[in-house]
Formats: C-alpha cells, structure tokens, sequence
C-alpha cells in the first residue's frame, strides 16, 4: 500500500531524526496565526536547526504543514526545509488538504515513504488519522491492517509509529474533544507487537511525555502558536516555538534504546494574541 525508504546508516552506532510539526503555514508569507507570522516562525527554527550543526540522518514531519490548503503553502515548507540536507517523510494533519500535499511534495522530491527502515533493527511506521473536513482524526481500517502487516513482517525490529493526532487525553478538555476517536481499536492492534517503543504525535502544541498502554506517547510543540497545558477551554501559551530531536541506538547491546530531547527558540519573538478565543 505504502512505499518504503530504507535509510542509509553504515558506519553509524545511533542515527538522529529530527521532528518538526504544525507549521501551519499560508500561500502569503505575510499572513498571521492568532498573531503569529509562521512563515517566519518556520524559518526561524530552520535558522536555529542548522546553527546546532546537529548530525541528522532524517526529518520527519507530523502533519498541519498548511493553514490555507493551497499549493503555494506547501512551497513554503518544500523551500524551508530544503535548506536541511537530509530526507524528509511527512504525514498529513487534520488542516492538510492531502491532492496538494502529495502534488507539491512529490514534485519537490519530498519523499512519500510511510515505512522507513534503519539499519537491520528499528523502523518508523507513519501513519495517516485524516478525517478531511473534521480536527478529530481515526485510522482506518485499511490503515490498521497496514500497520499489522508492517509489523507482523518486521518482527525483529523495534518500531516508533507516528500520527498526527494524539491517541491519549492530554490534559486539555478543549483539545481532547479532537484526539484520535478510535485509539482503542489501535491499541488491540498493537497489544501482541512488543516491539513498538514508542509513538510520536503533532496536533496539541504541545510538548508531552507520557505511557500509553505499555508504550512511550511523545508529542511536540509547534513551530508557531503553542497550547496551553492542563487547561479547559483554549487557550495560548507564551512559550517559543520548538522542535523536536530522537537518538536510536543501532548497537546490538542496546537494543531499542532512544534519547530524545526538546528544543525551543531563544526569545520572545514569536508570542501570540493571548485574547484570542479559537482558530
């Protein structure tokens, strides 16, 4: 169903995958998110991402790439992250609109893979939560059996899946209402595969850290508007734009072993209309 990118790692004892996330950009460069510019946002942790001169083997980014659905929105992130050397996979969040996603994205050469494989012992599994039209995401059943056969056929290796939506309540009423409806079904799904270490999500701007049913639930904050933690109804945090970074050890004797680490732009440049009442 899906195409498959075997990532290149010889001579590595780790690789390094960055995560950026809700970029929400616009066609306008101009154009503004509950008052944050995310165009400039954008550049402004590419800028960051490259000065840490980090040894990065592949990006991946969780989805909401575009605010406005067009194609010359998917440009922005297409030139923006061809600043970055290394291959990009992606999946689509509930504001991506996926026949221009996929049309810009693959004339850019921005790879489509949904399965990556590292070395001879991990893989990262991307899957797709879209519902268009609606914030709430669900996997289909053609996603859930996807993901069954990935794993069923790559029993050996230690697996970190990626959504856009979050598949646990994050503590924030308003947001939870727009979380992943059928997490249940994936977690029968993914009750007989141990070797699934963790799961990496978008969608909350937010950054998160918890254990969903045996397994690692990871979320990272927004390279624009960040959301409050632990509040009922919306509300914005004042907290700079972040990114996201996983270490995976590829060595035998430590096995399934990742080091992960937030990171967060210097300053108060990008703060948002703290009256704003919902986007």
């Amino acid at each position: 169903m899906e195409s498959q990118l075997e990532l290149s790692v010889k001579h590595k004892s780790t690789v390094r995958i960055l995560q950026i996330t809700d970029t929400h950009l616009f066609a306008n460069a101009e154009d503004t998110l509950l008052g944050i510019n995310t165009y400039r946002s954008y550049h402004a942790v590419l800028n960051a991402i490259r000065e840490q001169g980090l040894d990065v083997d592949l990006i991946v980014a969780t989805g909401d790439l575009v605010q406005d659905q067009t194609v010359e929105a998917y440009q922005h992130f297409v030139d923006g992250v061809a600043t970055l050397t290394p291959p990009c996979v992606w999946l689509p969040g509930n504001h991506d609109y996926q026949p221009a996603m996929i049309d810009a994205l693959n004339q850019a050469g921005i790879l489509s893979a949904k399965q990556v494989l590292i070395g001879n012992n991990w893989q990262m599994l991307l899957l797709d939560s879209q519902i268009q039209g609606v914030p709430h995401g669900e996997l289909s059943d053609c996603q859930l059996d996807w993901l069954t056969r990935c794993l069923e056929s790559q029993k050996h290796r230690d697996t970190i899946i990626l959504l856009h939506h979050h598949p646990m309540p994050s503590g924030c009423t308003w947001l939870d209402q727009h979380s992943l409806r059928n997490s249940q079904e994936l977690a029968e799904r993914l009750r007989e595969h141990s070797q699934v270490k963790m799961m990496l999500c978008g969608h909350i701007h937010q950054e998160m850290d918890e254990m969903w049913n045996g397994i690692r639930l990871l979320a990272t904050p927004s390279t624009c508007i960040q959301f409050r933690p632990h509040c009922t109804n919306f509300t914005l945090d004042t907290v700079s734009p972040g990114w996201r970074y996983l270490e995976m050890s590829l060595s035998s004797d430590e096995k399934g072993k990742i080091e992960t680490q937030v990171y967060r732009l210097a300053g108060t440049e990008f703060c948002p209309d703290l009256d704003a009442d919902g986007y």
